[in-house]
This record gives C-alpha cells, structure tokens and sequence, in this order.
C-alpha cells in the first residue's frame, strides 16, 4: 500500500528539497574524479548558460565531455559530437544545456546555403515589389 504524502507546508517542502540538492551536491564533490584523458574535456559550470531546470545535464553532473555518436538527419551517416565541439556549444555559444546535435556538418553547410538563397529570392521580390 502507498504511503499518503507527507503533510506540512510549501515552505517546508521546499526546504526538504534543497537540502536534498546541497546533499546530492556535496555528494558529488566528495566523489573521486577520474583521471582525466584526451577524450574527457572537463566542464566549467561558470561558463554554462543558465538552464532552467531542476536537474543538471549528464556532462555537468559527471563533470566532463565525453565524445558522443549521433546519425545525421539529413543524409543518416553516423558522426561523433567530440568533446571538444561540445564544450565551445554549450560554454562559448551558450547553446541549450539539453540540446544535442542532428545534423552532420555537410548537412548543416547545405541547410544554411539553402536557408541564405531562400533569404535573397525573398528579398529581391519585396524590393522588385516596392
């Protein structure tokens, strides 16, 4: 049978959970780090933008990148998303914590020339209009 939950105010409730967090948290930092190799890029926190959430990312939590495979959606090849690409997207773009890539960069180059003639036909015909 299921417990009810437990009764008290919002207050309180908030107290328990951020005691829960700063208990995950200090747990975190009393973990021993691995050793770090060429294919672990560590994360800096501080460089993040903010998310929003609850939760923190994986990298975050493990406190570093790790190289990730992905199919392209675009043309369905498999690719890895490096450390290395990782950290400049989520620390010096400020790309979406969550976010995680689709396309390969073959893809994303003719994404982007067929998003720029679309933008030119579109403006000749506004200016051919006025």
């Amino acid at each position: 049978m299921r417990e009810p939950p437990p009764v008290g105010s919002s207050k309180q409730r908030a107290n328990e959970i951020k005691a829960k967090q700063a208990a995950s948290a200090a747990e975190r930092a009393r973990k021993p780090q691995p050793k770090v190799s060429a294919r672990m890029v560590p994360v800096n926190e501080a460089s993040l933008a903010p998310y929003n959430s609850y939760g923190a990312p994986d990298y975050a939590i493990r406190g570093y990148y790790l190289d990730m495979p992905f199919r392209c959606a675009g043309c369905g090849k498999d690719e890895v998303w490096t450390g290395t690409q990782q950290k400049w997207w989520y620390e010096v773009a400020k790309g979406y914590a969550y976010s995680g890539p689709k396309l390969c960069r073959m893809c994303r180059r003719k994404e982007r020339e067929r998003r720029d003639e679309a933008r030119r036909v579109h403006l000749e015909g506004v200016a051919r209009k006025k």
